[in-house]
C-alpha cells in the first residue's frame, strides 16, 4: 500500500524558509515514472503545483514560484523535502505531497498525502 506523509512546522513567519518532508511508504522515489512533487491549496482558493522531482532527481519548478523553490530528496530515506524561501501570508495554504506517474504515455496523480496546514504569520 502506497503512502505519503507530510511533516513540518505549521506555522512560519515572514521572511523565513518553509521547510516540509514527504516520506514514501510502499513505493521508492526512484522508480522509473516517478515524480515526487507538492501541490498547495490556500483556503477557498484552487489547487497550485508547486514543484516535483523526478525519479532520476531531475527538478521541475512552477514559474511563479521558481525563485523560491527547492526540491530535494534523500533517496536513502526515501523522501522528498520542499524549501520555499521569504514566505509571506500568501503562502498560507494547504500543502500536500503526491505521486506524478508517467507509464511512459499516461500521466497519473494518483497518490496523495493527507496535507499539512502551513500558516505564515508573525
Amino acid at each position: 500500500q502506497v503512502q505519503l506523509q507530510e511533516s513540518g512546522p505549521g506555522l512560519v513567519k515572514p521572511s523565513q524558509t518553509l521547510s516540509l518532508t514527504c516520506t514514501v511508504s510502499g513505493d521508492s522515489i526512484t522508480s522509473n515514472g516517478y515524480f515526487g512533487s507538492w501541490i498547495r491549496q490556500p483556503h477557498g482558493k484552487g489547487l497550485e503545483w508547486i514543484g516535483s522531482v523526478q525519479y532520476s532527481g531531475f527538478t521541475f519548478y512552477s514559474p511563479s514560484l521558481r525563485s523560491r523553490t527547492s526540491i530535494s530528496r534523500d533517496t536513502s530515506k526515501n523522501q522528498f523535502t520542499l524549501q520555499l524561501t521569504s514566505v509571506t501570508p500568501e503562502d498560507t495554504a494547504v500543502y500536500y505531497c503526491a505521486r506524478f506517474f508517467w507509464n511512459g504515455s499516461t500521466w497519473y496523480l494518483d497518490y496523495w498525502g493527507q496535507g499539512t496546514q502551513v500558516t505564515v504569520s508573525s
